[in-house]
């Protein structure tokens, strides 16, 4: 599977309709192996929206997705992480009867490389142990506080072996420990040689993970750069910011 110019997942003018609205028009961007993209924009800019059409959860309207040199377009989700895509959700969604081991072998299970339970054990022992959830293994996951469902989250979409992980809002609802924290986790999972694609509204946090940053705004793709660029980019200030004073603060973690 040959990739072009060195892009993991290459999306081409992208537009997702639903009825009359459009929720996403004609977005264009690469991630080359290895980056981590933030994404950004206000609320109801189409985020979550391009990522469901990423992993497959919406078919999309118009454009083309490729990922790892495969046309996947329209692809279902299930088809999708096979391929080594994996996504956490804005709203968590542990098996709620299981335990936290159990959840994450779920993951190893019909993740990427569909590794029997023999084996998905042994993986999601060592996922559990790089997030730091080891201890909790034997615990059911609805009996964990947010903090631990969302780096459970994270683990289940780990497990599946990811070449590329979609993370969306998962600081949402920390305490400025816990973002640290997770903070870390994120950039040690890129250390590991994934690629991550991250939306967030916690955005001195945003800016220190990603190599790059998109936005979105309406739908439409309204600026792309290093992380400095954007937070002085005159059309993101307008769109989402609202106050060129805050550059510095986001940058600075103020």
């Amino acid at each position: 599977m040959s990739q072009n110019n060195g892009a993991l997942l290459q999306v081409r003018n992208v537009t997702k309709e639903f009825g009359g609205l459009t929720a996403v028009s004609n977005v264009t961007f690469d991630i080359p192996q290895g980056q981590v993209l933030g994404l950004i924009g206000p609320n109801g800019a189409g985020k979550t929206t391009l990522f469901n059409c990423i992993n497959g959860v919406f078919p999309i309207t118009r454009g083309q997705i490729i990922f790892r040199g495969v046309d996947m377009t329209n692809w279902k989700p299930y088809d999708v992480v096979r391929l080594g895509l994996a996504r956490t959700h804005q709203i968590v969604r542990p098996l709620q009867e299981l335990t936290v081991l159990e959840n994450v072998m779920a993951g190893a299970c019909y993740g990427h490389e569909q590794r029997p339970l023999s084996q998905a054990e042994e993986i999601a022992l060592e996922v559990l142990e790089f997030l730091h959830l080891a201890e909790r293994r034997d615990q059911l996951a609805a009996n964990l506080n947010v903090a631990q469902k969302k780096r459970l989250e994270m683990a289940r979409a780990l497990a599946a072996r990811p070449y590329l992980l979609l993370l969306d809002e998962v600081l949402a609802g920390l305490n400025p420990t816990e973002i640290a924290e997770m903070v870390q986790v994120v950039l040690r999972i890129r250390e590991q040689g994934v690629t991550i694609l991250i939306i967030e509204h916690v955005m001195h946090a945003l800016m220190n993970v990603s190599d790059r940053v998109i936005v979105l705004d309406h739908g439409e793709l309204i600026a792309e750069g290093l992380p400095g660029e954007i937070v002085n980019d005159p059309n993101v200030i307008e769109a989402y910011l609202g106050d060129p004073a805050l550059a510095e603060k986001l940058m600075s973690g103020g």
